[in-house]
């Protein structure tokens, strides 16, 4: 299948809203954002710099979604509710990637050269995350809305919060790949931590107490 077949695919199959092709070739954002990325990097590979960026402008401006020429997009990406997201030029995301409302994939200022993340293959990024600085989002990931990422998420990982951190790591690739909701939360597993050791120290101090009565 062509990289527009698979892109059209992916919206297709995606969105429980989408009833036909027809409506994500004609009011899909997030599909002609990915199709003006398709032109101005074409042309920004061909050192039309200029030309590459002004393509990306247009899109910027019809689309509300930023999408530097420089970066490189796979195949079956799916940009849902696309608004405000900002792709910065040396940022790379594999194939089937779901990207959500609000997300930034981008540089932290002190870096130079290769200055923003890599998403692997089959990641999904949550409304409003940030993704930020030259690292690696290993296949299959998960990336909780609101989080803000700093440094490498292993594949199969869960990562939350703000900085985020990995909760969750499964052996195999999650089914339920657009679920933004089934996510553990950070806060009751650190409560779930603290319970149980409070019970071990009860638990120790009642064996203590048993053995000084004795």
């Amino acid at each position: 299948m062509t990289r527009f077949g698979k892109d059209l695919r992916a919206f297709r199959q995606r969105d429980p809203a989408c009833k036909n092709v027809f409506e994500v070739i004609f009011l899909y954002s997030g599909f002609h954002a990915l199709m003006f990325h398709r032109l101005a990097h074409f042309l920004y590979k061909c050192h039309l710099f200029f030309l590459a960026r002004f393509v990306s402008q247009l899109s910027r401006f019809l689309t509300g979604i930023e999408i530097h020429p420089g970066a490189k997009i796979g195949r079956g990406v799916f940009i849902d509710h696309g608004s405000g997201i900002v792709i910065g030029e040396t940022a790379e995301v594999g194939d089937n990637c779901t990207i959500y409302q609000g997300v930034t994939l981008g540089g932290t200022g002190k870096d130079t050269g290769k200055r923003h993340p890599t998403l692997g293959n089959d990641v999904l990024v949550g409304a409003g995350a940030k993704v930020l600085g030259p690292l690696t989002v290993g296949d299959h990931a998960k990336i909780a809305a609101g989080a803000v990422v700093l440094r490498n998420i292993p594949e199969h990982a869960t990562a939350v919060g703000v900085p985020a951190k990995v909760v969750r790591i499964a052996g195999n690739p999650s089914n339920d790949q657009l679920d933004q909701v089934h996510i553990p939360d950070p806060v009751a597993l650190e409560l779930d931590r603290l319970r149980q050791q409070v019970q071990t120290l009860q638990s120790r101090l009642d064996e203590l107490e048993k053995n000084r009565q004795k």
